[in-house]
C-alpha cells in the first residue's frame, strides 16, 4: 500500500483524537465539579508526562531504528488508558490514570512530525501538504463532536475516544518503517545536539511563546463556558482555529524557504499577542470564533517554520529525539507551566487576566527571537557538530 494516504490517513486520525483531549475534556472534568485549579493540575499532567515520556519513546525509536513499532505500542498503551479513564470520577484514581493516558499520548506527535519529516524528505514531498490533513482531522472533530455533546450530553466523549484512538491503531498498522538502514544512532551525539547553545537558546524562546499557546489550549473551553457558550459553540472555535491553518499551510509549503525562521516566529508572537489580549476583551463566545480564526497566522507559522529550523540543526539519525526535545519545550514544560499557574491565575482573577498574561508571555518572547536573530546575523550561524566529518 502507498505510504502517502496511509500517512495523511493516520494523521487525520490522530488530530481526531487530539481535539478531543484539547477542547472537551476540560469540559468533561468540568462535568465532574472539578475546580479550575483541579482541571488546570490535571491538564498540567500531561505536559510533566511528555518531559519523560517524549525523550523516552524518542530515545527508543532513534535506538532501535524503527517509528512503526514505538506508534504501535504507545496507541495500544494509550487505548488501555481511555477504556480506563472514564470508569471513575474520584479525582485521586483520575490522577493516576491521566498520568498514564498523557505517558502513551504525548510523544505521539512528535512520532507523527518524525515519520512525516523522513517521509517528505526521501520523496521531495512538503511536510505542510500531510500537516494539512491534522488540522482538516482536528477541525472535523472539532465541531462534529461539539455538536454530539450538545445533543447527547458530555458523557459520550468516552465512546468518541476511544474510537478515534482505535482507528488510529488500526491505521498505525498499515504505516511502513523507512529507518531501516539510516545510521545507527550513537547516545554521545544525543548530548552534542540537544545540549549545543544554538538549540538550547531556541528551546528557551519557544518555551516562552509556547506557555502563552498552550494557555489558550487549556482554557479556551472553559473561557467560552463562562461568556455563556454551548459545547457546539466550543466545537465551532476550535474548528475555527484548525480550517484556518490550511491557506497558511499551503502558503509557507510553496513560499516558507524565502524568510528567515527566526524572524518568522517573532511574527507569530506579535499575531500570538494581538490575539490573546483581544480574547481578553470579547464579551460573547461570538467573538471568540472569530478571534481563533487568528490562529492561522501564530500557530500555522510557529509550526511549520519551527519544524524547519529543527530539520536544520538535527541529523536524521537523531531525528526522533530531537523531535522529543522540542515536544518537551513547546508542550511538556509549558503545558506543565500554563496549567499550574494559569489555573491559578484563572481562579484568582478570571479568564481576562489569563490572556493578558499569554499576550504578555507572546511578546516576550517574539522580543527574544528578533534579538537572537541579529546577534546571530552579526555571529553567524555555529554548525552542530556531531563527529567528524559530520556537521548539521
Amino acid at each position: 500500500m502507498s505510504q502517502e494516504p496511509v500517512i495523511k490517513t493516520f494523521s487525520f486520525s490522530y488530530f481526531m483524537t487530539m481535539a478531543l483531549v484539547i477542547s472537551f475534556f476540560p469540559l468533561y472534568f468540568d462535568s465532574l465539579g472539578y475546580s479550575k485549579l483541579q482541571i488546570g493540575s490535571l491538564y498540567s499532567i500531561g505536559p510533566a508526562m511528555g518531559i519523560v515520556s517524549n525523550l523516552v519513546w524518542g530515545l527508543l525509536s532513534d535506538r532501535f531504528q524503527t517509528l512503526k513499532k514505538t506508534i504501535l505500542a504507545v496507541l495500544a498503551g494509550q487505548l488501555i488508558m481511555v477504556l480506563l479513564l472514564f470508569r471513575t470520577d474520584v479525582y485521586s484514581i483520575l490522577f493516576i490514570i491521566m498520568t498514564g493516558f498523557y505517558f502513551f499520548q504525548t510523544p505521539l506527535n512528535g512520532l507523527n512530525d518524525s515519520q512525516i519529516l523522513l517521509h517528505v524528505k526521501s520523496t521531495g514531498k512538503s511536510y505542510a501538504g500531510f500537516r494539512i490533513f491534522g488540522s482538516m482531522g482536528f477541525a472535523f472533530a472539532a465541531v462534529l463532536c461539539g455538536f454530539v455533546l450538545t445533543s447527547m450530553g458530555v458523557s459520550v466523549i468516552a465512546y468518541l475516544t476511544i474510537g478515534s484512538v482505535s482507528l488510529s491503531l488500526l491505521l498505525a498498522l498499515f504505516l511502513k518503517d523507512n529507518r531501516a538502514g539510516m545510521k545507527r544512532m550513537e547516545l554521545s551525539g544525543v548530548w552534542k545536539v540537544v545540549f549545543s547553545k544554538r538549540f538550547l537558546l531556541f528551546l528557551v524562546l519557544i518555551l516562552v511563546m509556547s506557555i502563552a499557546h498552550r494557555s489558550n489550549d487549556g482554557f479556551l473551553a472553559l473561557y467560552m463556558k463562562d461568556l455563556g457558550a454551548d459545547k457546539d459553540l466550543v466545537g465551532l472555535a476550535w474548528m475555527a482555529s484548525a480550517v484556518s491553518e490550511i491557506p497558511v499551510l499551503f502558503y509557507l509549503s510553496k513560499h516558507g524557504h524565502k524568510y528567515k525562521e527566526l524572524p518568522l516566529l517573532a511574527v507569530a508572537c506579535a499575531v500570538y499577542a494581538i490575539r490573546f489580549f483581544l480574547m481578553s476583551l470579547a464579551q460573547g463566545p461570538g467573538w471568540i470564533i472569530a478571534i481563533q480564526a487568528m490562529h492561522s497566522l501564530s500557530f500555522g507559522i510557529f509550526l511549520v517554520t519551527a519544524l524547519r529550523y529543527i530539520q536544520q540543526i538535527v541529523p536524521d539519525e537523531y531525528r526522533a529525539t530531537g523531535q522529543a526535545v522540542y515536544n518537551i519545550a513547546w508542550s511538556g514544560a509549558a503545558g506543565l507551566i500554563s496549567g499550574f499557574a494559569g489555573g491559578h491565575i484563572y481562579d484568582l482573577w478570571g479568564g481576562v487576566i489569563l490572556y493578558r498574561f499569554a499576550a504578555a508571555t507572546a511578546v516576550l518572547a517574539g522580543i527574544g527571537f528578533v534579538t537572537t536573530h541579529f546577534l546571530q546575523r552579526n555571529t553567524g550561524d555555529v554548525p552542530i557538530t556531531i563527529s567528524k566529518g559530520e556537521s548539521v
